[in-house]
């Protein structure tokens, strides 16, 4: 069992950043995919950003250029900054891990952006 820890959401004002924080309870090394996902009252989960165990990283066209997928492995770590951020960014956070056994969730961390 792999069990995931986000933090790092809270409420900002438009054109701020915060970085949110996804700690896994075992290494990270082997892990295939590490993801961050986000869901709004309404709308369909979205994925955010994307690493690979290899280390490519890809981030959804709506957050290109403003939010960064990063990891540390010593740390059992995944990170996503996100810069300049807008009101339709609101959103719960999610953190999901791909393994070679399954799919993990953690229970997300809120991000709120008030103009």
């Amino acid at each position: 069992q792999v069990q995931l820890l986000e933090s790092g959401g809270g409420l900002v004002h438009s054109g701020w950043s915060l970085r949110l924080s996804c700690e896994a309870s075992v290494s990270i090394f082997t892990f295939t995919a590490m993801r961050w996902y986000r869901q709004s009252p309404g709308k369909q989960r979205e994925l955010v950003a994307h690493i690979t165990g290899s280390g490519i990283t890809v981030v959804a066209e709506s957050v290109e250029g403003r939010f960064t997928i990063s990891r540390d492995t010593p740390k059992n770590t995944v990170y996503l900054q996100m810069d300049s951020l807008k009101r339709e960014d609101t959103a719960n956070y999610s953190c999901n891990v791909l393994t070679n056994r399954s799919n993990y969730w953690g229970r997300g961390t809120q991000v709120t952006v008030s103009s």
